[in-house]
């Protein structure tokens, strides 16, 4: 919390603030609420010029109590009127990024966000690639938070092995006509699959569209082949080679499983 009063720790926060907001605008769910992030940052861009301006006045008003390192106080005078004098520059120049950005909100404001397009045509299928909760989700969960929903699905397409996948799916019955989903859980769809994940109850899970119920209308991400001496899967979800992908595990500790409505 702000203390209004002491401007090392205020800044401290500040620097965290912008730290948490750098990474956290990386992925928009909802672009409408890019235009509330640019009316922030527009009082933020206010407040840094405020600042600037209220440094530069600290390093004039107090340059007779400035030294070099030899204690030389002419040479320090002369670099805290420098000081001053950039920093006045560059309040300047924050006057154009307030216009800017200024400029930029209004262009946003007049946008009226759309849904996000969905695949046409229904899907009567689904077959399920990639099922993982306990600890096994960690990594994909941090690529969603990381690099977004997409960038996740592209790395569990790794996993599919197409006919292979769809003929064990049939056999072992995780062949669905709608995907399995919790109330709480999140959905994302790329081409012909789809994302489902939960950070709370941590589980992921990953549906091909069966390609003879639909068409896929854009690109999905290309499949990454697993290396040939790894039939079951790439280490990532960390299953033995001699399990049954789709079978529950035996043991308590391993947690990827089939079939089950998330």
């Amino acid at each position: 919390m702000s203390t209004f009063q002491n401007p090392t720790v205020d800044a401290a926060e500040a620097s965290e603030a912008l730290r948490g907001l750098a990474h956290a605008s990386r992925v928009f769910e909802d672009p409408a609420d890019t235009y509330a992030v640019l009316g922030d940052l527009l009082a933020g861009v206010r407040s840094l010029r405020q600042v600037l301006d209220q440094l530069a006045t600290a390093h004039l008003k107090h340059r007779v109590r400035a030294h070099d390192d030899a204690g030389d106080q002419t040479a320090g005078a002369t670099d805290a009127l420098a000081a001053t004098a950039e920093l006045q520059q560059a309040a300047a120049l924050l006057d154009g990024v307030h216009d800017r950005v200024d400029t930029a909100m209004a262009a946003s404001g007049r946008i009226s966000w759309y849904p996000a397009p969905t695949a046409p045509g229904p899907v009567s299928r689904w077959v399920s690639v990639v099922f993982l909760e306990g600890q096994d989700p960690d990594e994909v969960l941090t690529i969603i938070d990381r690099d977004g929903a997409d960038t996740a699905i592209e790395h569990l397409a790794g996993f599919d092995m197409g006919e292979e996948t769809t003929q064990a799916a049939l056999v072992n019955g995780y062949v669905y006509d709608t995907i399995p989903t919790g109330p709480l859980d999140r959905t994302t769809t790329t081409g012909t699959y789809t994302l489902t994940y939960n950070h709370d109850h941590g589980h992921v899970s990953l549906h091909r569209a069966h390609p003879e119920a639909q068409e896929p209308t854009a690109e999905a991400p290309t499949p990454r082949r697993a290396p040939a001496q790894s039939r079951a899967r790439r280490p990532a979800p960390r299953v033995e080679e001699d399990d049954d992908w789709f079978a529950p595990s035996q043991s308590q500790s391993s947690s990827v499983s089939r079939g089950r409505a998330l």
